[in-house]
């Protein structure tokens, strides 16, 4: 079994060498089944959903003055010192000011021309790869759009109502860099999610002995807290825990359509390699 796959499931998981290496070999080396296993036996709290974000570079937003839209870009780098380079961040608003004028979000697109020969100068300057990720573009029709950017550019977010303010957005905006809700309500959760937490849950409840009627009302209860939780809307809001996001907004005579968040190099697995292991390669191959 993978040495790397065995310390992943222990950073995700937080349990024992031996457990995780168990979990692996019954999963067939596949980590996501070895979690939901491992959280089915021992109740583990839920794991981490984010892959390793080792890929880094800056995310950053622009939205229209009457706030009717806005777009999103996040722009990778090898490493943070390039990210905070003049030269670099010059690229990146290079890349906003064209997607917003423009209005394009596919990548390819966008990139073709002008952009593309700055970002391989930029290359040549830097000694660095960098990379255009993604582009979203957020409008709201008969509402506003705001935004959020926290931690160093790195998380930014729009977030589109209606009805409201600029001001009600960007507060909403930045309660999702740091709540990091799944869906907006509780019927916008996919089915399979759903279907994937109420297995779970299930054989978690089956441990206890309980009757069969007890067991499908803790069920339901463990079903309603994680909507609760990871919907925007019934979230208490992050400046007042005491009142969720939706009766914040709908007391501005508002509602939340939509919201986009981006974090730098979210989803993106990068390889490593600790010095040991990178001279005993290096010493293999030769």
């Amino acid at each position: 079994m993978s040495i790397a796959l065995v310390k992943e499931l222990r950073e995700r998981t937080g349990l024992g060498m031996m457990e995780c290496k168990k979990a692996l070999k019954a999963a067939d080396g596949d980590v996501e089944k070895a979690i939901e296993e491992m959280r089915k036996s021992s109740g583990m709290k839920a794991a981490k959903k984010a892959g390793r974000t080792a890929a880094d570079g800056v995310v950053s937003t622009r939205v229209s003055e009457d706030g009717s839209y806005g777009v999103l870009v996040e722009v990778n780098s090898e490493t943070d010192f390039a990210a905070r380079d003049a030269g670099f961040l010059g690229f990146v608003k290079q890349v906003v000011d064209a997607a917003y004028g423009t209005k394009q979000t596919d990548v390819a697109t966008l990139m073709s021309g002008d952009l593309e020969a700055a970002r391989e100068a930029l290359v040549q300057k830097i000694g660095e790869n960098i990379t255009v990720r993604r582009v979203e573009l957020v409008g709201a029709e008969a509402g506003v759009v705001g935004s959020y950017i926290h931690g160093n550019n790195r998380i930014a977010v729009l977030v589109a109502l209606s009805g409201g303010d600029q001001d009600l957005a960007k507060d909403v905006s930045m309660h999702v860099a740091a709540v990091n809700p799944q869906v907006v309500s509780p019927a916008d959760m996919p089915e399979e999610a759903i279907a994937k937490e109420k297995e779970i849950y299930t054989a978690q409840a089956q441990e206890s002995g309980k009757p069969a009627e007890i067991i499908e009302k803790m069920i339901g209860g463990r079903l309603k807290k994680f909507l609760a939780e990871n919907s925007l809307i019934e979230q208490g809001f992050v400046k007042d825990p005491d009142v969720t996001v939706g009766k914040l907004v709908s007391a501005a005579g508002a509602g939340v359509v939509s919201f986009v968040r981006f974090e730098v190099g979210e989803g993106i697995e990068v390889e490593t390699m600790d010095f040991a292991d990178e001279v005993a390669a290096q010493l293999n191959a030769s």
